[in-house]
């Protein structure tokens, strides 16, 4: 225990907790002290002012990162004949229909993200219970309900991210690894942060983006500065 209390001393050495970093200052401080024996997640935390209770003060969609996420992600594809051979052709890990509802109905969820052609909903409309607090259930709203299944599984694979506010108010996400370049990251960060901008609900009132906040897997957390977030993307 002595060891991890250490390194992790040493990773908030000369970070003030009281600071607001501007998002490239934040970036290197982080990808400096990512010391793990893996590469670490660069997660951000955004807190919104939103009730999210409230339907008109919900925030959800989904942003294609422009440097990937650098995880591996396993996609599920509910679909049926052509559109099933499309989502294998476009490298879909599961496809199936009926099996792969009873498959998920019996505990097995062995994928990140799933999709479903619209006319698969009906079925997967079951899984609601399962899906849904794992944040798995396929939405329209965010793309992963469509007959285009080509163009989900390649964003799926190529670095969309999903966001959903939760009940306290903050949206959170991995936004790359700890071994991407800093202007790769700061770019992934400012994709993000401006998708979550555009998701503003209609019932947000007063201040919208309250906080942002970034930390790697292992790492402390750093303060950012909301402008220097918003100049980058003007």
């Amino acid at each position: 225990m002595a060891k991890i209390g250490k390194r992790i001393r040493s990773a908030r050495e000369g970070i003030d907790r009281d600071k607001l970093y501007a998002l490239t200052d934040a970036v290197s401080l982080l990808k400096e002290r990512a010391t793990a024996k893996f590469d670490e997640t660069i997660e951000i935390a955004m807190n919104l002012g939103v009730d999210p209770r409230h339907a008109d003060q919900m925030v959800r969609g989904v942003v294609n990162l422009p440097n990937g996420t650098g995880r591996t992600v396993r996609v599920a594809v509910f679909a049926r004949g052509d559109k099933a051979d499309e989502a294998r052709a476009a490298g879909a890990d599961i496809v199936g229909a009926e099996d792969l509802v009873e498959q998920v109905q019996g505990g097995t969820i062995d994928f990140d993200r799933a999709i479903a052609t619209p006319d698969m909903m009906g079925l997967v409309g079951r899984l609601g219970k399962v899906l849904g607090p794992r944040g798995l259930m396929p939405n329209p709203r965010v793309g992963t309900v469509t007959p285009d299944v080509t163009a989900a599984v390649k964003a799926s694979k190529g670095g969309a991210v999903e966001f959903r506010v939760e009940k306290a108010g903050i949206v959170h996400a991995g936004v790359g690894k700890a071994s991407f370049a800093a202007d790769a990251l700061a770019e992934n960060i400012r994709a993000f942060a401006d998708a979550v901008q555009k998701a503003k609900p209609t019932g947000a009132k007063g201040n919208y983006v309250q906080k942002i906040a970034l930390s790697s897997t292992m790492g402390p957390g750093v303060k950012i500065d909301p402008a220097s977030v918003q100049q980058a993307n003007a």
